[in-house]
Parts: C-alpha cells; sequence; structure tokens
C-alpha cells in the first residue's frame, strides 16, 4: 500500500437531535408511531414518514459533579445525556449505562428516559399523555416479565391508547418480500438469531440464540490493537475501535488459508491496511552545520575560559587584600604595640606569632602561583591561537583526503547503496576475525588444530626460518596479530557509520502513529464463525446453522436452505454471504441448491417494516388496548405474523395451600451463637 492509501480515522461526533415539529396532521389524525428499540440503535419515526425522525444509540450518560466547585455553592445536578446529545462519548465512557440486558430491556429507569427523549423530540406536547398508538419491536422470545413492564410503563407512564409488539427480524422479513420458507439469521449487536421459518408460521421451539455480536467484536478488536500496540494504548478507544471493524473489516471465506497468506511478507506488504491516529506534529528545530555546531563549541569553550579567569582574579584579590592585613599586623610588632597586636591576631583567629608568619608566607606563594597561572593563560590563549590557525588548514585538507578516501559520497541512492555495502562489508569481516580469534583460543577447534601443526612445522624447519618468501604466509597464518582489529578500520567503520546517519531518511512523525492493520481486519468478525477465540463454549454461526436443520425432514431442510435470510447491523460484514455460502456448500448434502439472501438495508429493514405493519388496514386489530392491558395484563400480546407468541405466564403458588409436613417429624431447633 502506498503512503497516499493511508486510511483516516473520522472519529464521528454526533450532531444534537432537533425538536420536530408537531403538526396538526400529527396531533388530531391518530398516526401510529413506530418505534425499533434496538440493543445499538434506536430508530423513532411516524407511520407515514419516508424515513425515521430519530436515529440515536440507546444510552445515556450522567456526568459527575464538578469537584472544582466550593462545597458552599448550592448542589447543581448535572443534565442526563442521550443519545445522540452525547458529543464526545469517550469522555463519558465509564458513565454510560443502557436499559438492555444483552437484548432484552431490564432496565426500566432508563427506558423511561429514553422515552422522554422520544417523545421531547417528536414535539408531542399533549397534556399528560402521548394520543398516539405505538408499534414496538422487541427481542425474540421476550420474557414476559419485561413485556409487562414495558406496557406498563406505555400504558399507565404515558397514557397510550394502544401498542403492539413485533420481532425485528420478522418484520425485516415480510419488508423484503421474503417467502414463507426461510431460515432468517439475525445478527445483532449483543446476540444473533437463528430463526426457522416453515409455510408462514415461526417454528419458535427450534430456533436458537449465539451470545455474541457486534460489542463483542468490536471489544475484541480494541484488545487486540491495544496489545499490538500498546504506545497507543490511550489513542485505540472503543470509538475507534468501532470504526475500524465497521468500515475496514471483513468475514473471511477460508480462516485458516487467510492467516497462512498473512504469514508471508510480500502478502503483508501488498495487503496490509494502514490507519492513520490523530498526532500534533512536534515543532522541529532547524539543524545546525557543521561550521555553526564548530563555532558553538569555540564559543562555549571561549566563555569557560572567561569564567576561569574572573575565577581567579576574584581569588588573586581576595588573597592579596588578606595579605595585606596581614603584613600591616607584622608591622605591629615592629612598632611595639603588643596590645593592640595580640587583639588583631584573636580577630583574624591566630594563635602565635609563629602561627601569622606561616600564614604569611602560604599567601605569598599561592598569590605568586595564581600570577604564573594567569599568565601562561594568557600566553597558551595566544599560542593555540595562531597554531590553530596553522593546523586548520592542513587539518581539514587531511581530513578531506582521508573522508574521501574512507567514506564515498551518498548523496545519491546508488552510493548510499554502496556506502551501505562497505559497511557490511567492514562488520563482516570484522566477525570473522573475532570468531577465529574465538576458535584459537580453543584447544579442541580445527583452527586451533592447523595451527599447532604449521608451528610444529616451523620447529623442524630449523634456524633458517624467515630468509624464504614463503615464511611470511606461515607466520601471518599463525599471528594472532593478523586478526586484531586496525585503528585505520575502526575509524573507516565509524565515518561509515555516521555518513550513513546523515544521509538515512529520518521517519516521519504521521508513520510513528499509524495502526497496521493486518489479520486483525478478520479476526475480529470471526468470532462470529469461531466464538472459542473469545473463550466462550458455545458453537458458531455455521455449526448452529447446521444444528437446526437436523431437527427437520430433507424435504424442510431444502426449503430452508433454499431462503437463509439475512437482517441486521452485523450482516453487513462484506464477505459474510460467501462465507454462508461455502459453509452450507459444506453441511448440506452432495447437489443440494442453497441460497443466501440479504436485506436491502439491514440496519433499518425492521423500522421500515414496522412502519408498513402500522400502516396496514389490519393494525388497529393487532393492538392491545387499555382495556386489554388491565384485563389480560401487562404481559399480554395480539399474536400476529412478525409477533412473539404468547404464552401465559403460570399463576403464583399460593403459600396456604401448600401441603402441612408430617407432625410425626421431629422439629429441631437451631441456636445461632451471636
Amino acid at each position: 500500500m502506498e503512503p497516499d492509501d493511508v486510511l483516516i480515522l473520522k472519529d464521528y461526533k454526533t450532531v444534537p437531535d432537533i425538536v420536530h415539529e408537531y403538526g396538526p396532521t400529527l396531533k388530531y389524525g391518530h398516526i401510529p408511531l413506530v418505534i425499533d428499540n434496538g440493543s445499538y440503535q434506536c430508530r423513532v419515526g411516524w407511520s407515514i414518514s419516508e424515513d425515521p425522525h430519530l436515529i440515536f444509540k440507546n444510552l445515556i450518560a450522567r456526568p459527575r459533579k464538578d469537584r472544582s466547585k466550593k462545597d458552599a455553592d448550592p448542589p447543581v445536578t448535572p443534565p442526563i445525556q442521550i443519545g445522540n446529545d452525547i458529543v464526545n462519548i469517550e469522555a463519558v465512557r465509564f458513565q454510560l449505562k443502557t436499559q438492555f440486558d444483552k437484548n432484552v430491556v431490564t432496565h426500566f429507569e432508563v427506558q423511561e428516559q429514553v422515552c422522554d427523549y422520544i417523545f421531547s423530540h417528536l414535539g408531542i406536547d399533549s397534556e399528560g399523555r402521548v394520543p398516539h398508538p405505538i408499534v414496538m419491536t422487541e427481542a425474540f422470545v421476550t420474557p414476559n416479565y419485561s413485556r409487562q413492564l414495558m406496557s406498563e410503563l406505555l400504558f399507565e407512564g404515558y397514557g397510550v391508547p394502544a401498542v403492539s409488539y413485533g420481532v425485528d427480524s420478522l418484520f425485516s422479513m415480510y419488508k423484503n418480500n421474503i417467502e414463507e420458507n426461510a431460515l432468517i439469521v439475525n445478527c445483532g449487536y449483543h446476540t444473533i438469531h437463528i430463526i426457522p421459518v416453515l409455510r408462514g408460521k415461526v417454528i419458535f421451539e427450534h430456533a436458537r440464540r449465539i451470545n455474541l455480536g457486534g460489542s463483542e467484536m468490536v471489544s475484541y478488536l480494541h484488545k487486540l490493537l491495544q496489545l499490538k500496540y500498546p504506545v497507543h494504548v490511550n489513542a485505540i478507544t472503543m470509538s475507534r475501535a468501532e470504526e475500524i471493524l465497521t468500515q475496514h473489516s471483513g468475514i473471511a471465506l477460508d480462516y485458516q488459508e487467510e492467516t497462512r497468506r498473512w504469514a508471508s511478507g510480500e502478502y503483508y506488504e501488498a495487503h496490509v491496511k494502514r490507519v492513520q491516529l490523530p498526532f500534533v506534529q512536534p515543532a522541529t528545530a532547524t539543524p545546525l552545520s557543521v561550521e555553526a555546531q564548530k563555532e558553538r563549541k569555540k564559543e562555549m569553550a571561549r566563555r569557560l575560559l572567561e569564567i576561569n579567569a574572573r575565577k581567579r582574579e576574584e581569588r588573586l584579590a581576595e588573597d592579596e587584600e588578606q595579605l595585606n592585613q596581614l603584613l600591616s599586623i607584622n608591622d605591629m610588632v615592629e612598632d611595639g604595640d603588643a596590645d593592640e597586636f595580640n587583639e588583631a591576631l584573636k580577630g583574624f583567629d591566630i594563635k602565635s606569632y609563629e602561627d601569622l608568619q606561616r600564614q604569611i608566607a602560604t599567601l605569598q606563594a599561592r598569590i605568586e602561583k595564581t600570577r604564573q597561572r594567569a599568565a601562561a593563560a594568557a600566553a597558551g590563549r595566544g599560542l593555540r591561537g595562531r597554531g590553530r590557525r596553522r593546523r586548520r588548514g592542513g587539518a581539514r585538507r587531511a581530513g578531506d583526503v582521508c573522508s574521501r578516501r574512507l567514506t564515498p559520497p551518498l548523496s545519491s541512492s546508488g552510493s548510499r547503496t554502496l556506502g551501505i555495502r562497505l559497511y557490511n562489508a567492514l562488520v563482516s569481516a570484522r566477525e570473522a576475525r573475532r570468531a577465529r580469534r574465538a576458535d584459537m583460543a580453543r584447544r579442541r577447534t580445527a583452527a586451533a588444530a592447523e595451527r599447532m601443526r604449521v608451528i610444529s612445522h616451523l620447529a623442524a624447519a630449523g634456524d633458517d626460518f624467515g630468509t624464504r618468501d614463503e615464511d611470511w604466509d606461515a607466520y601471518k597464518s599463525i599471528s594472532r596479530e593478523a586478526d586484531s582489529d586496525s585503528e585505520s578500520e575502526a575509524e573507516r567503520v565509524s565515518l561509515l557509520q555516521d555518513a550513513l546517519r546523515e544521509h538515512e531518511p529520518a521517519p516521519e512523525a504521521r508513520t510513528r502513529h499509524q495502526l497496521h492493520l493486518a489479520i486483525e481486519a478478520i479476526r475480529a468478525p470471526e468470532l462470529m464463525f469461531q466464538p472459542s477465540m473469545l473463550g466462550s463454549h458455545e458453537a458458531g454461526l455455521a455449526e448452529t446453522m447446521e444444528y437446526v436443520f437436523k431437527h427437520f425432514s430433507a424435504e424442510d431442510q431444502l426449503l430452508l436452505a433454499n431462503n437463509v435470510f439475512l437482517t441486521g447491523g452485523c450482516s453487513q460484514f462484506p464477505g459474510l454471504k460467501e462465507r454462508l455460502e461455502r459453509e452450507l456448500l459444506e453441511m448440506r448434502p452432495f447437489q443440494s441448491t442453497h441460497r443466501v439472501v440479504t436485506a436491502a438495508n439491514p440496519s433499518l429493514d425492521a423500522w421500515y417494516g414496522a412502519r408498513d405493519f402500522a400502516g396496514s388496514n389490519e393494525f388497529e386489530h393487532w393492538c392491545i388496548s387499555k382495556e386489554d392491558y388491565y384485563e389480560m395484563g401487562g404481559e399480554y400480546l395480539r399474536e400476529h405474523h412478525a409477533s412473539n407468541r404468547y404464552y401465559k405466564s403460570p399463576a403464583p403458588i399460593d403459600n396456604t395451600l401448600a401441603p402441612a409436613g408430617d407432625a410425626n417429624v421431629a422439629k429441631e431447633e437451631i441456636v445461632v451463637d451471636c
């Protein structure tokens, strides 16, 4: 892949939803409201609309209280962010909540806040209620308890007149005009459902669910990339992993064969995807030339000399002043003023006249030595300056000759290649000599045996060794000095290293912030077929489909295999249809037929199907009214072609009717010692 083909992450930011107009047609027209309540996204719109008005992630976030505020300030409850109001989802990643447990609604306090968001952004301003029938999608075989709480929320919390429940994958099936026989494969965000439909009826008892979906794939890819690039662990966020999964990943037709291909370096370079992470371009200073660096070094040396000279002068002045004071005290002895002399000695902490003479001599010697050093430094600066100017020309000429002799010019790519070859040759020769020295140092090696053989041959040659030319070759074969690294060769290696380093192109800052997306692009989606890679003990998609087929006769299996219907957000992976066709070819009998069909819009077809259902003439017949809710209970639903099957919950056991215990059984009193 060329550098221009680097993939740039979009880092999508959501746009807060507007409050839509609630016109008279909607307000007084008794228009049904369609809500596709998915575990990843919620899609909401009117049954007379072409597209949903609201599409947002089913998440809420309550930011923490600002700790920077003083305790005296009145506490302010942070506003709850819902759906598209969460502009930067990574900033509140650890405060996110959802109403779902897998794909079943269990947290209805969160569901109530999501419903408030929906009705307020649709502009519904009716007093105390929502005067519209609602079509609500639910998970396949939703528990009665969950449906009961949802009906309670809608009927008693919002006062809706009627509700109809349906399964999203079945709505999508009928939207795509699938025949009455089909095997639905619904790939969702948390689960994968395999639902057989024969002669227009859903075979609930043979449907299966895999507890794995898009969220597990995103988390798995996130961990893979963080382990591969620990330096960029903070830059590899869940949102970016989700973008990489949805935009740049796919299903491999043969996973094992694809992994073997990625082991080849040529295949890797040809197919790797480079993903650019955001980075800040560092401010680079202009590199100094060689002459500028020399001038800087000379300036630093000159400043250092000036500092040393100044310190010498200061120290000389202090010593001279102290010497004058001590000499003045010495003069007091000659004047005969003993009392003043003794007081002066106490002030300088001098014990006796001899100690005074000793300190005067020490100061005089120190002053003389300091003056000699200053004179020598001044004379040395002049001599070094003249000598440096004389040597500079000769050294520059010698250095140029040496550099031309030892290093080739590396300005062009061909010369740089030649320099690399020379450097590799020198390093290889040095390593060979060191290996030979190591072999000769060990007794039981071929090199040591050859050396001893030559030495014994020379010992038998007599005293005339050295008179012939071939004796020099024998000497070199046993001499250890020939294997030593010469100073000229070491200098040549050093010069070649400097020249190669100077002309080596520096890596750009952006290349250090790139992710190489290789096998990870097919490894994360492969979880659909191999959940064991994540540590799950569940069967994969192909294995589960084969298990479902075994519950039907050969004729029914053929009907199902000839109409495998893919829907759901995760069914949009490139290569999934081809992979399922290959798996069906392997599991089905020889020369049997099969067909895989993908939904026209896997993400929105469930909402479109529910919209068409709400706009049909029989819609009111399939709704639960408020009277039905009070009479039949919240778990009740009217069955239709896209709904779950209704099973009445068993009545709770009356403890008063439970059989009494046997009177003959002795009762044992348990005493707990607290």
